[in-house]
């Protein structure tokens, strides 16, 4: 396990969409371990392939309960969202920058684990939020992209 570097917004590879995973080998095993590795040392709550240079359909998120506990999303798709929720987020991408977003509240995300089995993660509030940012990375938007205004410190 490795911790691998973070593509900043600015780099092309975060404005492409992503290919889905064909094929769950130990390739795909070792970036899954090196996206945990990388996601605990920066101290973040989620983390997309294209983040550390891989244009493959893979997010991780921490469950912010356990330490030692991620949920590994391979293949996403948003199958249901529900609710609205405002705030502001951040991204490791984009170091200082703040955007302000509305997202669901709710979401319910299909995807496979590292073992290829199908699963169905339901996520409320900060989980929601997560999903849909690290997906949209996915699909090559940064909040950059995708916020309605920057937040500054004085706007909180």
């Amino acid at each position: 396990m490795a911790i691998r570097n973070i593509v900043p917004d600015t780099d092309e590879i975060m404005h492409k969409k992503c290919r889905p995973v064909e094929k769950i080998d130990q390739k795909i095993i070792t970036l899954l371990d090196d996206m945990i590795d990388t996601l605990r040392e920066a101290e973040g709550v989620g983390l997309a392939a294209p983040q550390v240079g891989v244009l493959k359909r893979i997010f991780i998120i921490d469950t912010m309960e356990d330490p030692q506990e991620f949920i590994e999303f391979i293949n996403p798709e948003i199958i249901e969202t529900s609710g609205t929720q405002e705030g502001s987020e951040g991204c490791l991408s984009i170091k200082g920058f703040e955007g302000h977003l509305i997202r669901p509240m709710k979401v319910k995300v299909k995807a496979l684990n590292r073992f290829g089995e199908e699963f169905i993660f339901e996520g409320e509030e900060l989980m929601a939020r997560c999903c849909c940012h690290e997906n949209d990375h996915l699909d090559g938007k940064t909040i950059r992209d995708t916020c309605e205004y920057e937040v500054f410190p004085e706007d909180e």
